[in-house]
């Protein structure tokens, strides 16, 4: 199943740790592109959280996010070093006996003071192994999404080739009486100018201009490049470059077809047939 470059999922899930969310978005890039966000206290296990994106997702600019909020619960202690108190309260005893009485002690800036107040380390094992966990249900969805619009992308991808293959097919049926008139044309210039011209000669420059007009070859390129797109929309893996690929060859068959038309209802379908092929590749773009 192809899937779309282009995918958003939020998951988030509440513990003893407090709140976990994860945010994954992506857009259409030539490569993998991971750009990962999460809070200092998870970083742990950034490496094993790109290595699960990584799996899922090969090709795409990706950013993920996870948050984490902690509750009034989940929030480390704040303890007072009471000996670092009391050193730092004999300290200012001496300060006030050598200088005089001075201004009010103020707690807040006590506080502040190196190794007054102890916070204890928390335990952020459980939130690292809830948020690799979580990840991994963000990616499910995140899949589906992308897995939805590529199934999208692939019905409309599947018409478009179908409408390639009746302007192919026109051309086909237009080709042989192309070929007649262009030599009833030649052979009615030369009586216009009253020319005699041996059979042969005629003959051999009738066969010269089949051979510039002929666009056999073309087709069946572009139908071959058509059966082959076809069979890699049906496959598992990733096949946006593979497509893209293919949309380049269409292109330059279609190229060659308007270039070789020496009428103007070839030309018309092979307009039609470049058109759709760059309403092709613009959709192709996006797909993994």
């Amino acid at each position: 199943m192809i899937r779309s470059m282009t995918g958003y999922a939020r998951a988030e899930a509440r513990g003893a740790y407090g709140r976990l969310s994860w945010e994954l978005r992506s857009v259409n890039h030539r490569y993998l592109d991971l750009s990962l966000r999460m809070p200092d206290e998870l970083r742990g296990v950034e490496n094993d959280a790109r290595a699960l994106i990584s799996a899922k997702v090969s090709r795409g600019k990706v950013e993920a996010s996870l948050r984490l909020v902690r509750d009034d619960a989940a929030a480390a202690p704040i303890v007072v070093d009471e000996s670092q108190l009391r050193a730092l309260a004999q300290a200012a005893d001496v300060v006030r006996r050598q200088f005089g009485a001075v201004t009010g002690t103020d707690p807040l800036r006590v506080l502040a003071w190196p190794g007054v107040v102890r916070t204890d380390t928390a335990d952020f094992a459980p939130a690292q192994a809830a948020c690799l966990q979580l990840l991994e249900q963000a990616l499910t969805d995140f899949t589906q999404t992308r897995e939805r619009e590529g199934e999208r992308a692939k019905v409309y991808l599947i018409e478009r080739c179908r409408v390639i293959d009746e302007h192919v097919a026109a051309v086909r049926v237009r080709l042989p009486s192309v070929k007649t008139q262009w030599a009833e044309k030649l052979r009615q210039r030369c009586r216009d100018l009253g020319t005699d011209v041996e059979p042969s000669r005629l003959e051999q420059e009738v066969v010269l201009a089949a051979q510039r007009l002929d666009v056999d070859e073309e087709l069946s390129r572009l139908a071959g490049h058509l059966a082959e797109v076809r069979k890699t929309l049906a496959r598992e893996d990733a096949v946006g470059r593979r497509l893209d690929f293919l949309m380049q060859e269409l292109n330059r068959e279609a190229n060659t077809l308007s270039s070789k038309s020496q009428d103007g209802e070839i030309t018309r379908n092979a307009i039609e047939i470049k058109v759709i092929i760059e309403q092709l590749r613009e959709q192709v773009q996006n797909v993994e």
